[in-house]
């Protein structure tokens, strides 16, 4: 995974491969920093009340790009943090595997620990990826701004 922009202290990309949290962390690791905060989400089995198979993430990749770089880069001017690497999957996702990493390294935990719980709510309120949550029955989109459902689609229609 390529580093998609020139802030030495920001990494931010959107992949169809497998993520790694070892990308990341190396990215953020630095010796001026004691804390090293890290989030994964990974595709569970289960969401509303049903089994879920699989997901499928699609993205506005230009502007989810965009998106994930401007809120790094608040991240550095609200927090004391050193750097942030923020990796987003898109495509199928297994049960069990990564679809998000975020690591963010700072001098002190509370920074970190702030600055990633920051992160993640930020990606899903506005950045454009979606994803489709598959069942034995069915499969619906659910939308990352709202975390609502947006409309069933059923296997047979």
């Amino acid at each position: 995974m390529n580093q998609k922009n020139n802030h030495p202290r920001i990494n931010v990309g959107i992949t169809d491969k497998k993520l790694s949290a070892d990308y990341s962390i190396k990215f953020v690791t630095n010796n001026s920093s004691g804390a090293i905060s890290t989030f994964l989400g990974n595709t569970r089995d289960n969401n509303l009340g049903r089994t879920v198979k699989f997901l499928e993430y699609e993205a506005y990749e230009t502007m989810a790009d965009m998106k994930l770089y401007e809120i790094a880069n608040d991240m550095l001017s609200k927090w004391q943090i050193s750097k942030v690497s923020i990796q987003h999957r898109i495509g199928h996702v297994s049960l069990g595997e990564t679809s998000l990493v975020v690591a963010v390294s700072s001098k002190h935990r509370k920074e970190a620990f702030s600055a990633c719980e920051y992160a993640i709510n930020r990606i899903k309120e506005i950045v454009p990826i979606w994803k489709k949550e598959y069942y034995d029955d069915g499969e619906i989109w659910i939308g990352s701004q709202t975390g609502v459902e947006f409309s069933p689609i059923k296997k047979d229609i």
